[in-house]
């Protein structure tokens, strides 16, 4: 598939199909080309746990989620929860603050306050999109979800994950099933005029007339 037929394809899928597994080789592929995002100072401050067997699956949603959302049991969570497979995305803040702590680099005192922004977590961003885009190029859907504030730390722990990991998000990877569309696309997607500025803010970009 071309690469801007993949980009234009890629949508957020809430609903899959539980007895289709995602084969063990698309998931890998999906891992290794989210070693291929940009990471500040090649720190490479990431880590992604991947979750494919119903235990692990319902270890994560037992610790994501409160126990009454799970007795619930919303359409959000019925649809995402029937993915097959769960890769957690966790940054590692400290990569990054010892890298620039090496010679080349020369932050001794790895202050993270010199950080404009937390590129660990700008970074496994980055790395989760790479997984959304090989979903769609291997005719799978995927979504990417947060887990709320006050369930990090029990999710952290049941993963396993060694102290200072954030989780940045959840990629669930699967076979699409039918769906509702989500009623926030109803807002419509902002043109590039609208939203790139040539030379400086409030001047708009005007595309090149390709015809």
């Amino acid at each position: 598939m071309e690469f801007g037929e993949v980009v234009r394809r890629r949508r957020m899928v809430r609903s899959y199909d539980p007895d289709r597994p995602v084969p063990d080789e698309v998931v890998t592929r999906a891992l290794e080309h989210a070693t291929r995002a940009p990471s500040a100072g090649f720190s490479q401050g990431w880590d992604f746990v991947v979750l494919c067997t119903l235990q692990e699956r319902e270890r994560f949603w037992a610790a994501a989620t409160e126990p009454a959302a799970r007795a619930r049991m919303d359409p959000w969570l019925r649809g995402v929860s029937s993915a097959p497979c769960l890769v957690v995305c966790l940054s590692d803040k400290q990569a990054y603050l010892e890298r620039y702590a090496e010679p080349d680099k020369g932050r001794t005192d790895r202050d993270e306050t010199r950080w404009p922004v937390p590129y660990w977590d700008v970074d496994t961003g980055m790395a989760a999109l790479l997984m959304l885009l090989t979903a769609v190029d291997e005719g799978l859907g995927g979504l990417f979800f947060g887990v709320p504030a006050e369930r990090v730390g029990p999710t952290l722990d049941a993963l396993g994950a060694p102290a200072g990991r954030r989780v940045v998000g959840v990629v669930a990877l699967g076979y699409p099933a039918a769906d509702r569309r989500s009623p926030s696309l109803r807002r419509g997607r902002r043109p590039v005029s609208q939203v790139a500025h040539r030379g400086q803010f409030g001047t708009p970009w005007e595309g090149v007339d390709e015809g």
